[in-house]
């Protein structure tokens, strides 16, 4: 069952993606998802937009600064 986030007057992308997944950065994949709103800058209330999935991703290398 898809997530489903339902604006309230004012949200902008960033905005939901911050309050729908935890980062305003991944606002790219709350558009992908919900394509035909993407020419929507400031939402009015009432809207829903679908939440897109997200992989969580672990690293099994360390990064180039760590020495352990």
């Amino acid at each position: 069952m898809a997530s489903i986030y339902r604006t309230i007057s004012g949200d902008t992308w960033d905005i939901i993606a911050y309050k729908a997944l935890g980062d305003g950065m991944l606002m790219d994949k709350m558009i992908a998802a919900n394509p035909e709103h993407c020419e929507i800058f400031i939402f009015p209330a009432g809207i829903e937009l679908q939440i897109p999935a997200m992989q969580e991703t672990t690293s099994t290398t360390n990064p180039p600064w760590y020495a352990g």
